[in-house]
């Protein structure tokens, strides 16, 4: 797993749920493992819950040099100062507000066409997926590698495999052209 992180781009998914003991502690067993990134997702927490918990994140990334961005609460992030949010296309294609250039923002895709009308939208980076069976997916068909390497020719903007990674298959994603891969129980059940 390090060497995955210190090789690749890597991003954290966060999934407190997973996490058997204290989630802060397990973010700075993750943080170690040096991810490029990670994108505190907890979409069951209301707004207050989320702040709370997004402040020490924001500030064990900040120490561990990595970015942070907030899954869905772009005004949260910018009031945080995080690095970045990540959000659903429709979301991104909503956006009326001006980011600075820093500010990375990353858009959840499902196809190369979701994908072309990201990268007009603004995106730094996409999310597709889900490229492999997974636990947070049950009975959805995953896309497969083929439509990976489709989204990835389809756009000049970096492309993250997300959906039943690990360490395993994420050569695989590389192979088909995505920038960087996701993780999220492999970082969660991390020791």
């Amino acid at each position: 797993m390090y060497d995955m992180c210190k090789t690749r781009k890597t991003i954290c998914v966060t999934d407190r749920r997973q996490v058997c003991g204290d989630f802060l502690r397990q973010l700075g067993v993750v943080l170690e493992a040096e991810p490029w990134a990670l994108i505190l997702r907890e979409k069951d927490m209301d707004k207050e819950a989320y702040r709370a918990l997004a402040k020490p994140v924001l500030t064990m990334c900040r120490q561990a040099g990595v970015h942070c961005l907030f899954n869905t609460h772009i005004d949260l992030a910018f009031e945080l100062g995080a690095g970045g949010a990540q959000l659903p296309l429709a979301a991104a294609e909503r956006l009326t507000l001006v980011k600075p250039p820093e500010f990375m923002l990353a858009v959840s895709v499902h196809s190369a066409q979701e994908a072309v009308r990201a990268a007009g939208s603004g995106a730094d980076l996409l999310l597709y997926g889900h490229v492999f069976e997974t636990q947070c997916k049950p009975g959805l068909a995953p896309r497969g590698l083929g439509s990976l390497r489709e989204v990835c020719g389809a756009v000049s903007v970096p492309v993250f495999a997300i959906g039943g990674i690990n360490e395993k298959n994420a050569p695989a994603c590389m192979e088909a052209g995505a920038s960087g891969v996701c993780m999220m129980s492999r970082f969660m059940q991390l020791e």
